[in-house]
């Protein structure tokens, strides 16, 4: 008997402890490796890193700034969880940035375990820990778990409130069966604090699910019990102090800019030159769910047959309307549509195992059994995974080397646990054998991330110029309250990594700020324009150049070679500080 036409009884089953156990375990076996080690990356993650750390710098846990300038892309949620995961750890108030990324990594933690418990109640309690697994696993998130943004905490969020949807949707018409109310509150709690991370991005994942089903079973009475009365009011105590206090310190401003610009703006235009066609969400998730994309897709025609079971209802609810409203708008980028993936996840992990028992995927719902089509889908969908596998594996060796000049041989390591690991799925997959590709996917990914993040990516020397451009401050810092002016090199690690002082401009203000204290500023020029500018602005003052920095400014996709200047004479000792007058 199939999870899906068991008619719900297979669904009935719970996970327990130890399953739970096991999903944390493995999660961070596979996103651990780098989170420490990475340094902060540009521009986002340094950017939500910098303005919590003002927060805590400041004292003001109401407004969001870069440096002096307006922060009102996202609500407050992110920068309150990583200013409090600093102020519980670090010791001197600005702290490492894996602190700032706990919040991260504990999201995407909690999205696998909550992946698993709807699983257990949609499916039955084998997909649910398959699907939350796989999750874990699923490249993007890795990616995410890792950065100090806001998309895996969301994710938590978004898994939470679609997992209490769940288990009042499979409970229809079942006496005794529905949760409870702390379930149910559950479910508000979880849209305020998502509306508090991103703003409306949950609403729109959890509305397009109940139209979607509304639309297909004409029957929203299931939600009374979900106690709109008492959750209502849970919801806005959670997101309107922080939504009137903003409007009041901003004059409204923040809401003019976070709705008008930034949530409306990126419906119709693109914006930061993350654009792309109809279909790019398609294209992008072979590799961003990899490596159970293949699986994923050949869980299509089975999903499809099965439609009106309830479980895969529920999952193509939550899948299909979200997908089409980002392929619509105008701006893009790859991790967008991971609010989807727990679902993607079950109904991969379900398919999987109602082929391994032996139905058919669209046998499985009555359907007749697949021919030639069939087996002509299920091979071009290998062969195009197998292609992306070996991209990525690619990919893994060229971009040290294209940084570094010579072949890195843990990049090769990578490469092949990548290409190992693609090629184990795909075998497994035409054999229908789920377990050994549950496994093998799970062991080869735990390879790749562990490698790729926990090896190669820190060791990537021309890349990580912020953290240079640190270490050089502390090594020429001629006066203990020293500020840099940068120029031609102004990216939000550097401002993280620095301090909030900072001065970013072009060329010119760096010889001003030079000029204005030429016994202790500090000042980092890169580019011929900025350079012209920078020696223009000093008239006859010569500056004396402290430290050649060469790297590669991946924001931008060019190589670069930062120089430190300074306006004091050569001290006898040059690496004695000169002290502050």
């Amino acid at each position: 008997m199939s999870p899906v036409t068991a008619g719900g009884s297979a669904a009935d089953g719970a996970l327990r402890l130890p399953h739970y156990l096991l999903i944390a375990a493995v999660a961070l076996l596979l996103l651990l490796p780098g989170f420490f080690t990475i340094p902060p990356f540009d521009r986002d993650e340094s950017r939500y890193a910098q303005a919590s750390h003002q927060m805590l710098e400041t004292g003001d846990f109401v407004d969001i700034r870069f440096q002096e300038e307006p922060r009102h892309k996202k609500p407050v949620g992110i920068y309150w969880m990583q200013s409090a995961a600093v102020a519980l750890l670090s010791d001197d108030g600005h702290g490492a940035i894996w602190m700032y990324r706990l919040p991260s990594l504990l999201g995407a933690v909690a999205a696998a375990l909550l992946t698993a418990w709807a699983g257990a109640r949609l499916f039955g309690p084998a997909a649910g820990l398959a699907g939350g697994l796989a999750l874990a696993a699923a490249l993007v998130l890795g990616v995410e778990a890792r950065m100090a943004k806001t998309d895996a905490a969301l994710l938590a969020t978004v898994a939470a409130a679609q997992g209490v949807l769940a288990q009042f949707y499979m409970a229809r018409g079942r006496p005794g069966m529905q949760p409870g109310t702390g379930v149910a509150l559950a479910f508000w709690a979880a849209l305020g604090v998502g509306i508090l991370i991103k703003g409306p991005i949950i609403l729109m994942v959890t509305g397009g699910t109940l139209l979607a089903l509304g639309a297909a079973d004409r029957d929203l009475r299931w939600l009374k019990p979900l106690r709109p009365a008492l959750g209502v009011p849970l919801l806005l105590a959670i997101v309107l102090p922080w939504l009137v206090a903003i409007g009041i310190a901003t004059d409204w401003e923040f809401f003019r800019y976070a709705i008008g610009h930034e949530f409306l703006g990126k419906a119709h235009s693109v914006q930061e030159s993350h654009s792309g066609p109809p279909g790019y969400y398609l294209a992008t998730f072979w590799l961003s769910f990899w490596p159970w994309s293949l699986p994923a897709v050949l869980a299509l025609p089975w999903a499809w047959a099965a439609r009106r079971e309830p479980a895969v209802r529920f999952c193509l609810a939550w899948v299909l309307p979200s997908w089409i409203i980002f392929e619509a708008v105008s701006t893009k980028l790859p991790h967008y549509t991971i609010i989807v993936f727990p679902a993607i996840a079950l109904l991969a992990a379900a398919s999987l195992l109602d082929r391994a028992n032996g139905a058919d995927g669209a046998g499985a719902a009555g359907a007749p059994a697949p021919g030639q089509g069939a087996r002509w889908f299920r091979g071009g969908a290998a062969g195009f995974y197998l292609l992306v596998t070996a991209a990525f594996a690619g990919g893994a060796v060229w971009f040290p080397y294209d940084l570094e000049g010579r072949v890195e041989p843990l990049a090769v390591a990578a490469a092949v646990a990548i290409l190992g690991t693609g090629i184990a799925v795909a075998v497994f997959a035409a054999r229908r054998q789920a377990e050994r590709l549950l496994v093998a996917g799970l062991i080869g990914a735990a390879a790749t991330y562990g490698l790729a993040h926990g090896a190669v990516l820190p060791r990537i020397e021309p890349m990580w110029l912020s953290p240079k451009v640190a270490a050089a401050l502390e090594k020429h810092r001629p006066c203990p309250g020293t500020v840099l002016a940068a120029a031609g090199y102004t990216e939000p690690s550097m401002v993280f990594l620095v301090g909030t002082g900072t001065v970013l401009g072009a060329g010119d203000r760096v010889a001003r700020h030079l000029l204005a204290d030429p016994a202790c500023a500090l000042g980092l020029v890169t580019g011929e324009a900025e350079e012209r500018r920078f020696r223009e602005a000093l008239g006859g003052a010569e500056p004396r150049l402290l430290e050649e920095i060469p790297g590669f400014n991946y924001s931008r996709g060019k190589r670069v070679v930062l120089r430190l200047y300074t306006l004091a004479p050569a001290a006898a000792d040059p690496d004695q500080p000169r002290q502050q007058p």
